[in-house]
């Protein structure tokens, strides 16, 4: 979703990632070891990073906008964010200018206290909470989904903070992963599918939660166990009490952490998501085989499956395309030559691996399809004799409203065009798909099962797991104060 001040690159041709966060209770120096679980977890937000601290008494905050090792290197940040609570989040807004005030962890004092507040998702009726609280008198300071939910806790008028904060979730929907911090415990909230990934460890005798292992990984944390979905605990000097807010929760956890998300030397529910991603390339290679000279993968999504691609033919792997990483989406384009060169400001051509080869190019999805066929002309450019395309996913053909920033159904290709139109309009001499069946069997599960499906997979099938209030109030009342509704988190 957007703001009034909307801005969208028309070139973005990739999934954009989430949103991170991280806590962690009883340590010296918490916000210390915040900034480095957000170091691990820069991938899933990068235009602005935050932390916030407590010692029991005093609450800190510092938010910026840019990434983690800009704002929170040099001096240790525990100088300035004293305490043994710590919660930190990397932002990544679906649309609009990220501004200052929607940079989280958001912090209000409550009647119960301070409270801060990190979240990672989407709550898909939190426009529609939002108009009910103004109406009643609330003031907004943002224009972040997140801040309704602290908005519903002040509301609550009984019981301890625990109990309010069970209510305020239980009347939010959508896909979150919730990190809080109160003056003497830590808070953390999964949505009732697990859409959102939240995980709990221990780093000696302190507790930490944070979005993926990798996270843990940084601080030498051990992994515990996920928190459940429909799960809330709550962690203090006495240890970690778990509570049910949605008694009939089923897991079905999202599936582009295995796809795109979650960093390769992450474990999601058990699995390597590198291994189900070279899993993937092995499937997609049974499915759509092409005779080729070499697998090149898209850099750096698309480097497991085209392994795995790679492994299961024994054609060769080469590294044909090389990215550069110092360029983000802000580089100023001030000519329309220079717009044109578009996608060499962040790929560049490995002529020796490519010229007179018939070359497979492996991604690990397709979504407008403008950045591929880039890429495309590129290979051809360098000399390519064949230019073949296989996606490690299977085709997107629905937008996500759960936190992911894709575009409308209008703009994806898949949604819109047969697998032959698809082909002629990224100029390559064959394009392939992993079918939603062998997505699920690099996930070594069973697409076919009567509980299906396992995961949250509503790109490709359009099965929404929860009710999308807000959109479907814009689809059915034309309300077109909807299209500039509240950012994601």
């Amino acid at each position: 979703m957007s703001n009034p001040s909307c801005w969208i690159d028309p070139n973005q041709d990739k999934i954009r990632e989430e949103c991170g966060v991280f806590g962690i209770f009883g340590i010296k120096n918490a916000a210390s070891l915040t900034a480095l679980g957000l170091h691990a977890l820069q991938h899933r937000g990068q235009e602005a990073c935050g932390i916030a601290s407590t010692d029991g008494k005093i609450f800190h905050t510092e938010r910026h906008l840019g990434l983690v090792g800009d704002n929170f290197t040099g001096e240790d940040p525990s100088e300035r964010l004293k305490g043994h609570i710590s919660i930190g989040h990397n932002r990544y807004s679906t649309a609009g200018p990220t501004t200052l005030r929607n940079v989280q962890p958001l912090f209000s004092e409550l009647h119960t206290g301070g409270f801060a507040l990190a979240h990672n998702g989407h709550i898909t009726n939190a426009y529609t909470i939002r108009e009910q609280l103004v109406e009643k008198g609330a003031i907004f300071q943002s224009t972040s989904d997140t801040e309704a939910v602290i908005h519903l806790i002040a509301r609550t008028k009984s019981g301890e903070f625990i109990d309010r904060f069970v209510n305020a979730i239980r009347q939010v929907d959508g896909g979150y992963a919730f990190v809080g911090m109160t003056k003497d415990k830590l808070v953390g909230a999964r949505d009732r599918f697990g859409i959102r990934p939240l995980l709990i460890g221990r780093l000696g005798d302190a507790y930490v939660l944070a979005s993926e292992t990798c996270a843990l990984d940084m601080i030498d944390a051990e992994f515990i166990r996920e928190v459940d979905p429909g799960e809330v605990v709550v962690i203090n000097e006495d240890g970690i009490r778990s509570f049910t807010a949605f008694p009939n929760a089923r897991r079905r956890p999202c599936v582009f952490e295995f796809v795109y998300f979650a960093r390769p030397d992450s474990v999601v529910h058990g699995k390597s998501v590198y291994e189900v991603r070279k899993r993937m390339g092995m499937r997609l290679a049974q499915e759509t085989p092409a005779d080729v000279d070499v697998i090149i993968p898209v850099p750096d999504s698309g480097v497991p499956a085209a392994i795995g691609f790679s492994q299961e033919t024994g054609t060769p792997f080469e590294l044909g395309i090389i990215r550069n990483h110092y360029v983000g989406r802000t580089f100023i384009q001030p000519t329309q030559q220079i717009r044109d060169m578009g996608v060499r400001l962040k790929h560049s051509a490995n002529r020796r691996m490519i010229e007179g080869k018939r070359v497979l190019l492996v991604d690990d999805s397709i979504v407008r399809g403008t950045t591929s066929t880039k890429i495309v002309r590129m290979i051809k450019a360098a000399g390519a004799k064949e230019v073949h395309f296989r996606s490690a996913s299977p085709p997107i053909k629905y937008p996500d409203h759960y936190g992911i920033d894709m575009p409308t159904k209008q703009k994806l290709i898949a949604a819109n065009y047969s697998l032959e139109a698809m082909t002629e309009m990224l100029e390559v001499d064959s394009l392939g798909f992993l079918s939603i069946e062998g997505l699920y069997w690099a996930m070594g599960e069973d697409y076919r099962k009567e509980d299906a499906p396992q995961y949250t997979d509503h790109c490709f099938t359009g099965d929404y797991p929860t009710p999308l209030i807000d959109r479907d109030r814009k689809l059915l009342n034309g309300d077109k104060q909807l299209s500039f509704l509240i950012e994601v988190a």
